[in-house]
Formats: C-alpha cells, sequence, structure tokens
C-alpha cells in the first residue's frame, strides 16, 4: 500500500454498490464493491460491507503487485505520486494506464507540468472530470488537496 489515504481515495471516487451492476462501459462486465470485477461477479450477487472493503484491499495491492512488475520505477516516487498512478490504474486497468506513454515518461522524469498536462489531455480525463482534475493536481504539486 502507498499512502493510508489511498483506500479512502478509491472509496470516494470508486463508490461502491453492494449488489453486482452491468459495467456501464458495457462488454459483459459485471462489477460490484468499489469497482470489483472478474470471476464469480454476475447478475444477483450481493455482498456486505465488509466484503466489498476486503475486495477493495486486495485489489489494490493487485495494482500495485502489477506496476511492480511493468513499472518498476513507480515504487521511486513520493507518496501521494504513487496513489495518482494506483488509482488510475486501479480506475482504467493497468492496460489503460499503460497507455499513457508520454505521460509515464514525464513521470519518471520528474517533469510534473508535462505529466499533468498529459493526464488532462487525455479520454480519460474527459470521462472522470473532477477525478481527474485533482490527480493531475496531486501530479503536478506533490501534495493533496486540502
Amino acid at each position: 500500500m502507498t499512502t493510508p489515504l489511498l483506500l479512502d481515495d478509491l472509496m470516494r471516487d470508486e463508490g461502491c454498490r453492494l449488489t453486482a451492476y452491468a459495467d456501464p462501459a458495457g462488454g459483459g462486465v459485471w462489477t460490484i464493491g468499489y469497482g470489483h470485477t472478474g470471476p464469480g461477479v454476475n447478475s444477483g450477487l450481493c455482498w456486505t460491507q465488509d466484503q466489498a472493503d476486503q475486495a477493495l484491499a486486495a485489489d489494490v495491492a493487485h495494482t500495485e503487485a502489477q506496476m511492480d512488475r511493468r513499472l518498476p520505477w513507480w515504487r521511486t516516487l513520493d507518496d501521494v505520486r504513487q496513489d495518482v498512478l494506483v488509482e488510475m490504474a486501479f480506475n482504467m486497468g493497468l492496460g489503460g494506464l499503460m497507455g499513457f506513454t508520454h505521460t509515464l515518461a514525464a513521470v519518471q522524469g520528474g517533469d510534473w507540468a508535462t505529466a499533468s498536462a498529459g493526464m488532462l489531455a487525455s479520454h480519460w480525463a474527459r470521462q472522470v472530470g473532477a477525478r481527474a482534475t485533482r490527480l493531475a493536481a496531486m501530479m503536478q504539486t506533490g501534495e493533496r488537496p486540502t
């Protein structure tokens, strides 16, 4: 885990639904909890809040492990910027994050203004709105909003 605030941020940004629902992006994907998908998630599935919270922690750990394999340098970033990358990967999948080639190169090089601008210029930013604005500001400054 990067910072203790990451789970709170994801809970706020993802929202929690304790009954499985068809992902609005389509593709026949069912989702439950804080954006959890995968085998066993289907129509009619219901969870308790505890199940959703446990799945979120496990999903974040899985996301971080994937990032360790594909972006081994990400752990050299400060905690706030690590949280930003985990949030992005959690939200759109690691494949989606990996599509931010120029932005990731800017992050790796410490060019925070370019990284922030790349985040805001994306289709993802248009989809998630205020979340992208907040995360881009965190990437640029290395600070959480107050």
